[in-house]
């Protein structure tokens, strides 16, 4: 274990890395019921993906969405393949950074990040389903 480690909330949270699984464990009740809420108020974006993605529908594959991950809540997360999938609305014009270290955070354990527009599902969501079996080859 690296030495990344916080208490918060009756919960733990601790940055792992082992060789062949690296992972960001635990979240803090704070985390927990936020996921919760935006699972509630999906855009239509989200809810168009999300209809694709469940129930394994997207080659035999698993799905969550709105899960958090450490500090992060993540759109859709595929656990077998390491798999997030961002959806990103007019907000994140304004928070390129942000998500550029939020990328970059996942990536350092062991996470692929896939970030679509929401006007990609939209109007092109055979194109991002194609985008996404092809990450999970």
């Amino acid at each position: 274990m690296i030495g990344n480690s916080a208490i918060s909330k009756n919960r733990r949270i601790t940055m792992t890395s082992q060789k062949s699984n690296h992972r960001i464990r635990g979240t803090t009740p704070n985390i927990d019921q936020a996921a919760k809420r935006l699972r509630k108020r999906s855009t239509p974006a989200e809810v168009k993906l999300w209809q694709a993605l469940r129930s394994r529908k997207l080659n035999g594959l698993r799905f969550r969405r709105q899960h958090p991950v450490g500090r992060f809540i993540l759109d859709f997360y595929c656990p077998s393949k390491k798999l997030v999938i961002e959806v990103d609305g007019g907000i994140h014009t304004q928070r390129k950074d942000y998500d550029a270290r939020r990328t970059e955070d996942l990536k350092k354990y062991g996470y692929r990040v896939l970030r679509f527009a929401n006007e990609a599902v939209l109007s092109r969501l055979d194109i991002v389903l194609e985008e996404i079996y092809r990450a999970t080859l």
